[in-house]
């Protein structure tokens, strides 16, 4: 098995990196006309800039308000924006579920797509890969695309300014990062682009690791007083590209699987995919049978920043067995990436590894 790693064209961060976005797709040789699939926030925060920098570089913007979910038919109506704008490159600008939905219609139109996060949510905007969800917010397929953004252009100041939740969601994707990766490349799995993992992309994910840990909780400080310091820039960066090229070029196990098979209870949509994948890291950690300090210092980060350790802090506090048992069910469905793991995987594991993690986090003093 020949050994892949992949990454988007460019990635440009920094404070008021929007002012350059003309600049940086004009480099790239990105032609106007542009579609922007953007957030409610986004645009009203920064279609300002974006008409003055896309001007300059000669781009004609055109705009598509978000429908709030990546499901088929959301994609399916960026597509036809497009075409009726005359559209040769889409911007996503917005949340991962924006960057998804515009990568995904680009990749079907066959034109090059620019990832501008207005939040550091999730490890989204560097992948070729979209998570599909149905129009009531269950999880339906990962669609997987034959290139990377062309660029990802991240603005560490309107990041600064986004909701403090969405930072540490962001946190709980990029937690699995590294435990998921080393998973994988031990197991000798295929990554999301079909290869064995690199020595580059293992290092990556482990430095992802380190780094949330080192700088999590002072990043989400400064966030809070809409500061850019260096530990908000070196968390960004984390949870975006250390991330991003980590989980793609080394693969994915049981931590997002179990965010999956969550989305099976209705009672777990209004938590963020990030919250649900920080539960995952736990679950997966007591389905390896990972030793005591580790689970602990996972614990202990979770707890500093406010991810969630518990059944209860995914919105399921009171879950029945028959809820537990269809998480569980989903978790292990055919084609999961809980089937990465070194061992072969059943319901009923699942089933255990939560409860045992939901007691772990229950019982774990600070």
């Amino acid at each position: 098995m020949l050994q892949v790693f992949c990454s988007p064209s460019r990635y440009t961060q920094g404070k008021n990196a929007t002012e350059h976005l003309g600049q940086e797709m004009k480099t790239l040789g990105l032609q106007g006309p542009a579609l922007i699939v953007a957030g409610g926030s986004a645009q009203r925060l920064l279609e300002p800039v974006w008409s003055r920098t896309l001007k300059e570089a000669g781009i004609v913007p055109h705009l598509h308000a978000f429908g709030g979910e990546c499901s088929k038919a959301e994609i399916e109506r960026v597509k036809e924006s497009a075409v009726s704008a005359g559209a040769r490159v889409l911007i996503g600008a917005g949340g991962g579920k924006v960057l998804d939905t515009t990568r995904a219609a680009a990749a079907d139109l066959e034109l090059p797509i620019v990832s501008c996060p207005t939040v550091a949510s999730s490890d989204a905007p560097c992948s070729a890969l979209s998570v599909v969800y149905t129009e009531d917010g269950a999880f339906e397929e990962y669609r997987i695309y034959r290139r990377n953004p062309d660029l990802v252009l991240v603005d560490t100041q309107v990041i600064a300014h986004s909701p403090p939740r969405l930072l540490v969601a962001g946190m709980g994707d990029a937690l699995a990062t590294w435990f998921e990766a080393k998973t994988c490349a031990e197991g000798n799995v295929r990554n999301m682009r079909g290869g064995a993992s690199t020595r580059s992309a293992l290092a990556l994910a482990e430095l992802c690791y380190r780094t949330l840990l080192e700088d999590g909780f002072t990043a989400l400080l400064s966030l809070k007083q809409h500061s850019v310091t260096p530990s908000l820039e070196r968390l960004v960066e984390a949870n975006t590209l250390l991330s991003g090229l980590g989980f793609e070029s080394s693969g994915l196990a049981a931590a997002h699987a179990v965010h999956n098979g969550l989305t099976a209870a209705p009672a777990t949509h209004h938590y963020l995919h990030g919250e649900k994948v920080a539960f995952g890291v736990l679950v997966q950690l007591v389905l390896e049978g990972k030793p005591r300090g580790l689970i602990e210092e996972v614990l202990r980060f979770a707890n500093e920043v406010g991810l969630p350790i518990t059944l209860a802090g995914v919105g399921l506090a009171n879950i029945s067995p028959d809820t537990l048992n269809q998480v569980a069910s989903r978790t292990c469905a055919e084609g999961e990436t809980i089937h990465n793991e070194p061992f072969p995987v059943t319901a009923p594991m699942v089933a255990d590894a939560i409860r045992t993690a939901d007691a772990t986090g229950r019982n774990w003093e600070p």
